[in-house]
């Protein structure tokens, strides 16, 4: 017995752990999104390198001096390019046989022979190679933590002009070889500032922890690295609402590992059934799921109703409180539950309808108090990067919390007051779960052409990316003031 109780105590730790971590969201990105990205992040590496500063160059070589300045990146090259998965948490970019234009200032003197001009040369069979680390930071955010850099130019030509072109040709390989040496300690820390500093300030645009509204917020916050394979990136998210009021109260997440099969769209989002309930727990936490229906929002055909069934019990009172106005009080009694299946979501609703009169300069007197249970149908879709869900009254019942007796004389009712809920309760509903939440994705990219799929426990939502606003723009939007260079692991700059 003391021995299955110690193993017990051992085991314990590691279950709930497992069982607290599961995500209410994850996000697949595939070869087919980074694919797409590419194209983007090559146009962000061009201007990166197009802005390199070059340091100028003087020297001798025997009677020849040079003095080389104002250099400048006229035109890249980056035709043959590859970014793709690497397992243990890296992306890989892989760029080969680039070619990148210059154009500087010279000034040269040979014995008494002295001359300006312009020097237009090119960097050819240029190879550049970086890996980048994600991780999750101490936020939950991703991040890029670590980036290694090596970069090689394999050779380079250059073209002068001016009055003793035909005599400087010959020359060339001293500048040539100085500015190969030049351009090439440059690469490497332009691109490093780039992944470090300016990625990371587009990852930081993705919400992590924000409210929704003015009760509820949203916890998006990364549970653990990306699981990086082959062909795919996933990331795990807490996916969790909370009430403003009070973050720390949540439910716990008891839906199952969320496992997502599919490959053929750029990305995937599955959400759990926890997702949605702790949003239902929030609300309910923060005391918004009631209402109240009295005066004009009454239907007069409904109170007549009422009156008409409680005839016995109105009798009973003093006039002037038996013709008093009627309202309803209607007050969710426990938080809603959704439950996912591959037929499609339901939410299930319980709650208590009191009815009051509401006497002049008197207390309410409770005429009834009933017991309301109801399922919604819920329809869950994804535009641009906000998740909405519309909500249709499927089913209603309602029984009395006296007796069996009572119960039966409200059958009469359930027809008006689903009529009720209809008219004034859903679009109230409808209103707040319209306005959406946003999904964790960076400013400027969109979903398009969405696809959602029912699962046992958790809604897939496939579909492709679109920028609609450039990757350059949200950077230089958030590019940071010039400050130190982040520390990197070292690369190489290989020599010349």
């Amino acid at each position: 017995m003391a021995v299955s109780l110690y193993l017990l105590l051992l085991v314990l730790p590691f279950v709930l752990s497992k069982s607290s971590t599961n995500p209410g969201c994850r996000i697949r990105i595939t070869s087919k999104g980074l694919q797409f990205v590419k194209h983007e992040g090559l146009k962000f590496v061009e201007q990166e390198l197009e802005n390199i500063t070059i340091p100028d160059l003087n020297g001798s070589e025997g009677r020849f001096t040079y003095s080389i300045n104002n250099v400048r990146v006229t035109h890249l090259q980056l035709s043959q390019s590859e970014l793709w998965f690497q397992p243990n948490k890296q992306l890989v970019l892989d760029i080969n046989n680039a070619s990148i234009s210059l154009n500087f200032q010279r000034k040269l003197l040979y014995w008494l022979f002295y001359d300006v001009g312009t020097i237009n040369a090119s960097a050819e069979g240029v190879h550049i190679k970086t890996d980048l680390d994600l991780t999750k930071d101490s936020k939950g955010r991703l991040k890029i933590s670590n980036m290694t850099c090596n970069a090689s130019i394999n050779r380079m030509h250059a073209g002068f002009s001016g009055t003793l072109k035909r005599v400087y040709d010959f020359l060339g390989s001293f500048i040539t070889t100085g500015m190969r040496f030049l351009l090439n300690q440059q690469i490497c820390p332009a691109l490093r500032h780039a992944g470090m500093v300016l990625l990371n300030s587009l990852l930081n645009t993705v919400p992590v922890k924000n409210p929704v509204d003015d009760y509820i917020g949203i916890d998006y916050s990364l549970l653990s690295d990306p699981d990086v394979s082959e062909d795919s990136l996933d990331m795990d998210f807490r996916g969790m609402f909370y009430s403003l009021d009070s973050e720390n109260d949540t439910i716990p997440n008891t839906s199952p590992a969320l496992y997502i099969k599919q490959k053929e769209r750029m990305v995937y989002i599955a959400l759990s059934e926890y997702f949605f309930d702790s949003a239902m727990y929030a609300y309910y936490q923060s005391n918004v799921l009631s209402l109240d229906i009295s005066n004009e929002q009454m239907p007069k055909d409904l109170e007549v109703l009422l009156r008409t069934s409680y005839f016995g019990s109105l009798m009973l009172l003093d006039p002037a409180v038996a013709e008093a106005p009627m309202k309803l009080e209607l007050r969710v009694s426990t938080p809603p539950r959704f439950t996912i299946k591959p037929t499609g979501t339901s939410v299930s609703v319980n709650a208590i309808l009191n009815i009051y009169l509401i006497p002049e300069d008197q207390p309410p007197v409770q005429l009834s108090s009933m017991t309301m249970e109801s399922r919604l149908s819920a329809r869950v879709t994804l535009k641009k990067t906000t998740l909405t869900v519309q909500l249709d009254l499927k089913r209603f019942r309602i029984y009395s919390n006296k007796s069996a007796l009572e119960s039966l004389a409200l059958i009469p009712l359930q027809g008006p007051l689903k009529t009720l809920l209809q008219l004034t309760v859903m679009p109230v509903l409808n209103d707040r779960t319209k306005r959406g939440v946003s999904i964790p994705l960076p400013e400027g990219l969109d979903f398009t052409r969405e696809t959602t799929t029912h699962h046992a426990g958790f809604i897939l939502i496939g579909g492709d990316l679109h920028f609609s606003v450039s990757l350059r723009d949200v950077i230089n939007k958030y590019r940071p003031d010039p400050t130190a260079p982040a520390e990197t692991t070292q690369g190489t700059n290989e020599a010349i």
